[in-house]
């Protein structure tokens, strides 16, 4: 960042008005934007063999299944949020779920692997303009006294979507109501789109930049270029065998950045609206923050991972290996619940704590599935709490790095730190699939056997560990410390 980057004016204190009396019902509502984005992630995991049989696809279509929602969502997670300052929050989030849920239709109904794979980059475009608004909400809708709660449940909503996506995919898929299968997965989110929309209609209020600044579109040409050139090859690559021209675009993401970072700078200095204002990377403890999360959806190779052992190594069902998520469900719970409490104890030091905790977590989980014998589940006694301890990791660090990131910075650049929040999970989610996911079949090598699967998870795991150990380090006093008696809370973490 040059010396001449500047901290923007708006991130200074400004005298609040009266709070909006529907904020609480206003953040359920957008909650379910935020929580169908990712669930629509994980929900495909334990339907994989289900759409493969069901579409006669490939092996390399199913991945599609997966990487063409998470490439598209996480390119455009930055525009959504900064559409929703310059339109209206409201506006656009009611846009993305109309949209997320005609999509979502067209996945249910989707009569070959072409037209669930094209159905699946229309829902990961919708998502990326509905899910950054309920976080960039936040800021407008909620005094400060109350934006640190709002903020912890937004990140509770967040690591709940995982979990859930787990158990409702393997339920759906196992439930196989009328004959629908694997395509329930996707129809579910029609009611639940429908419910929403109705009721942001009363509920939710336009909330806008103050300032209405212009669409930099240069920005959102070169933000794709240097997204895509990352994120495509890394979901595609592997799977393809790293062909030439996944190596090419990985080369071109450091040109594509520069050259994006450049023209939003010039871009700034002549007066104009960039897309993302890189003078807010000034804030201190921004950057760390966000280098912190970056790590955490490392977790999200273990529930890739953790599903294909259970089905592939100790035989489970898809509806068994959704449920095997329970253990990790009640820790998350009770960690997302104590999180407050945790934050009040720990200070500065909770969202490390929380991380640290999942990296326990998944290194005692690993070396259990190592010593024991293939196809052969670690004792429950043993299995159970070490799962539960990841899930009370996460649940304890997702609300309160959530908080610690988002109180960062002022109400204008709520959107746009939205986006950038949400678009760092899902980069990391498919670096981690591609990189640790890469890890799982190195080791497993041509093996298809139950030892085999079970000794690439326990590696997986470690490596799972060792990022969280990392992230726990960058994470270290990165809580913000509560404010003074009768001290107003800045807008800016201290």
């Amino acid at each position: 960042m040059p010396d001449s980057a500047r901290c923007p004016s708006d991130i200074t204190r400004h005298a609040e008005p009266a709070p909006d009396p529907r904020r609480w019902s206003a953040l359920a509502v957008l909650l379910v934007g935020a929580f169908l984005a990712p669930l629509d992630f994980f929900i495909v995991n334990v339907a994989m063999p289900a759409i493969a049989t069901g579409l006669h696809s490939t092996a390399s279509d199913v991945q599609l299944v997966i990487s063409a929602y998470s490439a598209i969502y996480a390119v455009f997670l930055i525009t959504g949020g900064r559409l929703g300052d310059i339109y209206g929050r409201k506006a656009i989030f009611m846009a993305g779920l109309a949209a997320f849920a005609a999509a979502s239709a067209l996945c249910g109904l989707a009569w070959s692997p072409t037209v669930l794979i094209v159905a699946r980059m229309l829902q990961g475009l919708a998502a990326a303009a509905m899910a950054p608004q309920a976080l960039a909400s936040v800021h407008a809708l909620f005094p400060a006294h109350e934006r640190g709660r709002a903020l912890g449940i937004y990140g509770v909503a967040l690591g709940l979507s995982s979990i859930i996506g787990q158990l409702l995919g393997g339920a759906l898929v196992g439930a196989d109501l009328d004959g629908f299968g694997w395509r329930l997965i996707f129809l579910i989110n029609l009611p639940i789109s429908l419910i929403a929309f109705l009721a942001a209609i009363p509920l939710l209020r336009e909330t806008r930049s103050d300032r209405r600044p212009r669409l930099d579109f240069g920005g959102v040409v070169l933000s794709s270029l240097a997204l895509g050139s990352l994120v495509i090859p890394l979901v595609e690559g592997r799977e393809r065998g790293w062909p030439w021209w996944s190596i090419v675009m990985l080369l071109a993401t450091p040109i594509f950045v520069e050259l994006f970072r450049r023209y939003e700078i010039r871009l700034a200095r002549a007066g104009g609206d960039p897309l993302v204002d890189f003078s807010i990377f000034r804030l201190p403890g921004l950057m760390r923050g966000i280098s912190a999360i970056f790590t955490l959806y490392a977790m999200a190779t273990f529930f890739l991972t953790y599903s294909l052992y259970l089905q592939g190594s100790l035989g489970y069902s898809a509806w068994q290996a959704g449920l095997a998520i329970l253990p990790f469900s009640a820790g998350f719970l009770i960690g997302s619940t104590f999180s407050p409490a945790i934050s009040r104890a720990a200070g500065g030091f909770a969202p490390a704590f929380g991380v640290a905790c999942s990296a326990l977590g998944a290194a005692l989980t690993g070396v259990l599935v190592l010593a024991f014998p293939a196809g052969l589940m670690p004792p429950l006694v043993l299995f159970g709490p070490a799962i539960g301890l990841i899930g009370l990791g996460m649940g304890t660090s997702m609300p309160t790095m959530m908080r610690a990131i988002v109180e960062r910075v002022g109400v204008h650049h709520a959107g746009l730190v939205g986006g950038i929040v949400n678009s760092t999970l899902q980069v990391s989610a498919a670096i981690s699939v591609a990189v640790l996911g890469g890890l799982f079949y190195t080791v497993l090598g041509t093996r298809t056997d139950a030892g085999g699967i079970g000794h690439a998870f326990g590696w997986t795991l470690l490596a799972i560990a060792a990022c969280h150990c990392v992230g726990a380090y960058l994470a270290t006093g990165l809580g913000r410390r509560a404010a003074a008696p009768g001290r107003a809370v800045p807008s800016i973490a201290e």
